[in-house]
């Protein structure tokens, strides 16, 4: 129950940034240059939107060259402009169901003022930096509103596949459907089945000649082979119509009620806003999913709203469709092995050529196989893995409200309502506790379900007044948070019951795992020694070495303080586990013992049952982490890890000897090698920190001194990295936001890459890297600061950048 926990309000100091938050920090300028890997990712990603961005303008009732507007000009201003290397922004199914209803409302040449001017109000939303607001909408409402948008889009193509118009909405398009069925038109059913059968079968093809095959987009072969065979068919079907790019119409003044304006503006920004920014945090998690990817450079969303905003301007302008992130097409440009923006660019300049070239053999395509590929992108819309995951988290109200409402009322108004319906599941939850008393074995439990707020005051009252005076009770606190009211009736009932000579144990949510009882929370103890309460050091507190709990001076009674009392019972400050030999023991042992004694006391009861079956199984660690001895760096506390997590191996100077190095130790090969053939661990993290000793004692050392000490002798293999220091044609690391303090902190930095390289040199390690099973990171820990920093490839530099707060979905 953190809300009960007083605790230092004084925040620690920062680092100024010098770039926004959520920011990657600016790099050089550089010229355009096309990756070797950015070409075929290009040509890929070329294939999929070519009949995709046809397909969604047909659905949208749009020209269909507005459909290649916008994949041009989303592919080179969004991808230009963004803020997310890897995605790959155009028409999207997600905005289909809007455009259709504006163009229907409104005419073409409207829609195209709207498309304006919801880029323009996306650069507002970016120059005010609020893109992560919204990111704050619950999942559950934006995959019901894509569900919603998927079923749609769905139902209205079904009766282009059967050879007819669709209605205007869904509910029309379902009374309209079997009249369109008892006039299907044969042709046109055939060869939309056949593209729906080549889009469900081609991923699926066997063998070796099918691995090969499936290079091919699924979506480019069912249109591409639909197309062939209903020329050499002689089949007569409507097909693609490209009028002259000269009567192409352009954006007109917006015509029509200004509340109606105003709505459907806002709707379209928040549709591609949303869609844009959640899919640039999904391409986040693919590119760093990715073998050999390291530490991939998070989006910067701000900018990404401010280049998706720019591209739905100038697409807008130009009579295109609204723009916005594409899922199926950054899937496929990040799984092609696009490396940068050039990728993404060079697609979108690729469509152009298209749409200027390819003319007579895009009219070729009949609109039935581009209704079936469209059908088929709505359909894939509503995910059962997303129904999945909102029903294990108990939010699949809210995805039906919302994909209903969408449905039957439209995109603005079913959001609406999903957000209305989670709000009110959230008060629901807020307010919803139970109290459950109970008796088992003299023993009275009081169960609290749910959050503890003052409305919940009277039934929590009621139910620990039920115990009886001087009973042992024990109260389960299931829930993250408790206010003042409910807190401090928890207190006062404590002390009164203890005062009668009852017991009170406060449990959280796991059994055995006691939290801050309130009587102990605040002010001295009875005996006048000040209360633990505030420590935020607790798990140290054995040792006491902190500032913030300082052991006081305890009154001359002539005893020691680990000392038994003559009435055989331990005190306060007594180690029963061991107080018999304690006379014998200097300081540093008694301070040893009393550590040991507190993890058996505290910690070996909670994690025994781990540990056991981590003796059973063996160790199998994901991660080799190769630090400093300095006593300040706990490597378990920065990584959040524990028992089998982390395979260590700590020296002076966290230092990588190459292979072959003359050192009379190999301890450090031997454990990288034990680590990566053996244990098999898929990365290895090479970690520096500040105000290092043995960086310190490498700039005070003598260039050519003899090294005669054990120390000396290991610290040479820092050499190479006081040498890359010095070198002034080598690029130097750098932090993200400010420069290096001093030298020493320069040369942690450089330390960190050096012994990648040197790590790089090793025969395991290299042979890994290879295959793919292996990725190398560099780390450096500012101890003053308590903040990690992860090393980044930014264009030709390598930059430490800082690990926030807010980093989960790294």
């Amino acid at each position: 129950m953190s809300a009960c926990v007083p605790a230092d309000t004084a925040e620690p100091a920062h680092t100024e940034r010098a770039h926004p938050p959520h920011s990657p920090p600016p790099g050089r300028p550089r010229r355009f240059r096309v990756e070797g890997a950015d070409l075929p990712a290009a040509v890929a990603v070329f294939l999929i939107a070519l009949p995709l961005s046809l397909g969604i303008a047909l659905a949208s009732g749009a020209p269909l060259q507005a459909g290649l507007v916008a994949a041009a000009v989303g592919g080179i201003v969004a991808g230009r402009l963004g803020g997310s290397a890897l995605q790959v922004s155009g028409p999207a199914a997600g905005l289909t169901v809007v455009t259709a209803d504006l163009i229907h409302q409104y005419g073409w040449r409207t829609t195209c003022a709207v498309t304006v001017l919801a880029g323009l109000a996306q650069l507002a939303l970016g120059c005010l930096r609020v893109a992560r607001a919204a990111l704050a909408v619950t999942p559950a409402i934006v995959h019901g509103m894509l569900a919603g948008i998927g079923v749609t889009i769905a139902v209205a193509q079904v009766h282009i596949v059967l050879g007819g118009e669709p209605q205007s909405s869904v509910p029309d398009n379902l009374r309209a459907l079997p009249g369109q069925l008892a006039r299907l038109d044969p042709a046109t059913l055939a060869v939309s089945v056949l593209t729906l059968a080549v889009l469900l079968l081609w991923p699926r093809l066997p063998g070796r000649a099918g691995h090969l095959a499936r290079k091919a987009p699924a979506a480019l072969v069912a249109v591409a082979g639909a197309t062939a065979v209903a020329a050499a068919a002689g089949l007569v079907l409507p097909v693609v119509d490209l009028p002259s790019w000269r009567s192409h119409a352009l954006a007109g003044l917006p015509e029509g009620p200004v509340l109606g304006l105003v709505a459907a503006v806002l709707t379209t920004a928040l549709v591609c806003s949303v869609q844009s920014l959640l899919g640039a945090t999904a391409v986040d998690k693919l590119a760093a999913a990715r073998p050999g990817a390291g530490h991939a450079v998070r989006s910067d969303l701000d900018r990404e709203m401010l280049g998706q905003g720019a591209a739905n301007v100038v697409s807008g302008t130009l009579g295109g469709l609204p723009v916005a992130g594409v899922a199926v097409r950054s899937t496929a440009n990040v799984q092609a092995g696009a490396v940068s923006r050039n990728a993404t660019m060079l697609h979108g300049a690729l469509i152009l050529a298209a749409a200027l070239l390819l003319v007579p053999l895009l009219e070729l395509i009949p609109l039935a196989s581009l209704a079936a590929l469209v059908m088929a992108v709505g359909v894939r819309m509503v995910s059962l893995h997303h129904i999945r995951t909102v029903t294990r988290h108990r939010e699949v109200l809210v995805y039906a409200v919302t994909a209903l409402g969408v449905i039957s009322l439209g995109v603005l108004e079913g959001v609406g309502l999903g957000i209305a319906v989670a709000v009110g599941v959230a008060l629901h939850r807020l307010t919803r506790t139970r109290i459950i008393h109970a008796e088992e074995n003299g023993v009275h439990h009081v169960h609290v379900r749910g959050q503890l707020t003052f409305l919940a005051v009277p039934r929590l009252s009621r139910a620990l007044h039920l115990v009886p005076q001087g009973a042992d009770a024990v109260v389960a606190l299931d829930g993250s948070f408790m206010d003042h009211a409910a807190c401090e009736t928890l207190q006062d009932w404590q002390t009164t019951h203890t005062a009668h000579g009852g017991t009170v144990k406060i449990t959280g949510r796991r059994t055995g795992v006691r939290i801050a009882e309130p009587g102990a929370l605040s002010g001295p103890t009875p005996s006048g020694v000040p209360s633990t309460g505030d420590c935020r050091c607790r798990p140290w507190t054995a040792w006491r070495n902190h500032q913030c709990d300082r052991p006081s001076p305890a009154p001359d009674t002539g005893a020691r303080p680990d000392e038994t009392p003559e009435n055989g019972q331990a005190g306060p400050g007594t180690d029963r586990a061991s107080s018999a030999p304690a006379r014998s023991r200097t300081p540093s042992s008694r301070q040893l013992v009393r550590g040991l004694s507190t993890f058996q006391r505290r910690t070996a009861p909670l994690v025994r049952g781990e540990l056991a079956r981590l003796a059973r199984e063996g160790q199998r660690p994901s991660q080799l982490f190769l630090t400093c001895a300095d006593s300040r760096v706990v490597t378990s506390m920065i990584t959040s890890s524990g028992p089998g997590d982390l395979f260590v191996v700590r020296n002076v100077g966290n230092l990588v000897p190459p292979p072959g190095a003359e050192s009379g130790d190999d301890s450090v090969a031997a454990a990288i090698e034990y680590a990566v053939d053996v244990l098999a661990v898929r990365s290895i993290t090479v970690c520096g920190h500040s105000g290092c000793g043995a960086m310190q004692a490498l700039l005070d050392s003598r260039p050519g001194s003899p090294a005669v000490t054990p120390l000396g002798r290991w610290l040479r293999h820092g050499g190479p990295s006081l040498e890359r220091l010095r070198d002034p044609g080598a690029p130097a690391p750098r932090l993200a936001g400010r420069a290096p303090a001093d030298d020493a902190e320069r040369l942690s930095l450089t330390n960190v890459v050096q012994q990648l390289e040197h790590l790089r040199a090793h025969e395991s390690v290299a042979r890994a890297l290879k295959d793919g099973s292996l990725e190398l990171h560099g780390v450096y820990f500012h101890v003053g600061e308590a903040q990690a920093y992860l090393l980044a490839e930014q264009e030709e530099t390598r930059v430490f950048d800082r690990v926030r707060d807010v980093d989960l979905a790294v």
